[in-house]
């Protein structure tokens, strides 16, 4: 373990010092690319995080004019476990998630390892190291895992107040169908799941998305499960 480094992470009096600390940890254990985002709150929203990256600047205003966040599943994970996701192609499975992918590959971002962060008070984020090709990093987890628990440490200095957004009141009718876009289905599969029209569910997403100020679907479901009104352990079997 790189110990004077880790020393430096934890000294940094600036945010832009602190982020080229971290990294350069990155770049020692082979990952050229880094990205670091917390939140005082895993209720706030996740475009009001406080960030570091290195990632390439063209694709880190595509990420956020898009508001890509809503649909990357690295940030689903993390709001979800407290596990590290080894991630490649295959982990980005939706039609949007796979655009999302290729277009990121692009710019190197091809394969990485991911901690998400859940902190004593209430804080939340996640830490990213990336790649431009697979490789093994198991071997890597223990080291990876204490750099990110650095991270948090020191970080946490420079991440915005908690903010506690008043969760919207969903209807049950609402919150199942939210549920069943969770695990991935249309419009026309819930129709046949609940027994209603296919219109009736599409006029609840519409309501649903009205309520959380978003414009997609997966977007309201990544605000659901921040906000804590479904969770993947809520899945339908």
């Amino acid at each position: 373990m790189m110990t004077v480094e880790l020393d430096e992470l934890m000294h940094c009096d600036t945010a832009s010092s602190w982020g080229e600390a971290l990294f350069s940890l990155g770049r020692h254990y082979g990952f050229e690319k880094v990205l670091f985002a917390m939140s005082g709150s895993r209720h706030a929203r996740l475009e009001h995080a406080f960030f570091q990256t290195n990632y390439p600047r063209p694709w880190r205003d595509r990420y956020e004019a898009e508001r890509l966040a809503y649909v990357d599943p690295l940030v689903s994970h993390c709001l979800a476990s407290t596990l590290p996701l080894v991630w490649q192609g295959d982990t980005f499975r939706s039609p949007a998630q796979r655009a999302m992918y290729e277009e990121g590959c692009a710019y190197g971002i091809r394969a990485g390892v991911t901690f998400p962060i859940h902190g004593p008070t209430g804080e939340f984020g996640m830490l990213s190291f990336a790649c431009d090709s697979p490789r093994e990093v198991a071997s890597l987890l223990p080291e990876l895992a204490l750099v990110r628990d650095h991270a948090f440490a020191s970080g946490v200095r420079f991440c915005p107040p908690a903010t506690h957004e008043a969760a919207p009141r969903l209807t049950p009718r609402e919150l199942e169908v939210l549920n069943w876009v969770m695990v991935g289905k249309s419009s026309w599969e819930i129709s046949k799941i609940t027994g209603c029209s296919e219109a009736t569910v599409n006029f609840h997403m519409g309501n649903i998305r009205q309520k959380f100020n978003v414009n997609t679907r997966q977007q309201a479901v990544v605000r659901a499960i921040s906000l804590g009104l479904i969770t993947p352990e809520d899945h339908h079997r």
